[in-house]
């Protein structure tokens, strides 16, 4: 069993740094980025503080409210069930065959739930709509990375894993040094929750932090989404997003997984 799981976690390793290390595609930086850094700089620093807000009380809203309502969309207790029978089935036979039954359920929800954000995205945008779907916005993400959560064995509602979520966020949608820094705090918290050790949290200032963050990726694309018919664009930078967040996360949770299993 060992060795199919360290094969495994070589794997998840590898595509983590794959992730980490993307290349800038040079037609994005010689001409989207300069185009984008102009329409940023007609932005009033009024909108800026605006999203931080929108987002804040949007994660506040899904965190304290929206759980609930949010496991509605998903049977909760199917993925749980799923998840104990694979994670039996590799106690009893490690093979590649019952982890890909494990990795089965992040990808179904990661596809489902980009094609929904992307939609969400674009229809509000054609109305010329752009703070309000902040919460929807939140809730698509927000229930996807619970999805993925649970296909590894993982749960989601104490400080703990809420602060990790927030984490793992912000380790997806920033880039370079940054990026790198998040996935340290990413990987120290989530070896400590398994230890069993309780963190010192500041569950708020995370959800600041993160709502920041939001607003630095998507402020170009939520202002532009404030204007009927260019908006429609807001569907391809939900997707973007959430497709970015979703593989992230597929690959934080089985890598989380693997050294948890591997410890046992």
């Amino acid at each position: 069993m060992k060795n199919i799981l360290e094969q495994q976690l070589k794997l998840v390793e590898r595509q983590e740094s794959k992730f980490l290390n993307t290349p800038v595609n040079p037609f994005m930086k010689s001409t989207l980025t300069p185009a984008v850094e102009k329409i940023q700089s007609m932005i009033p620093a009024k909108l800026k503080t605006t999203l931080d807000k929108a987002f804040f009380k949007g994660f506040q809203f899904v965190f304290e409210k929206g759980s609930q309502i949010i496991e509605k969309t998903y049977d909760k207790e199917k993925l749980e069930l799923d998840y104990d029978i694979n994670n039996y089935a590799v106690d009893k036979r490690a093979n590649k065959r019952h982890i890909k039954r494990i990795d089965k359920q992040s990808v179904q929800s990661k596809l489902i739930n980009t094609s929904i954000s992307a939609v969400e995205g674009g229809a509000l945008g054609l109305l010329g709509i752009g703070l309000p779907d902040i919460p929807l916005f939140l809730s698509v993400i927000l229930k996807t990375i619970y999805e993925i959560a649970l296909s590894y064995g993982y749960g989601y509602s104490t400080d703990q894993e809420k602060t990790y979520i927030l984490l793992l966020i912000c380790g997806a949608i920033t880039k370079d040094e940054e990026q790198k820094k998040f996935d340290e705090e990413i990987q120290r918290l989530g070896a400590t929750i398994d230890h069993n050790i309780v963190p010192e949290l500041k569950l708020e200032e995370q959800m600041k932090i993160t709502s920041e963050q939001f607003t630095e990726a998507l402020l170009t694309a939520k202002f532009i989404q404030g204007f009927p018919i260019i908006g429609v664009i807001g569907g391809i930078v939900n997707y973007n997003i959430l497709n970015k967040i979703s593989s992230y996360a597929r690959i934080r949770f089985k890598k989380r997984y693997l050294i948890r299993k591997l410890a046992e």
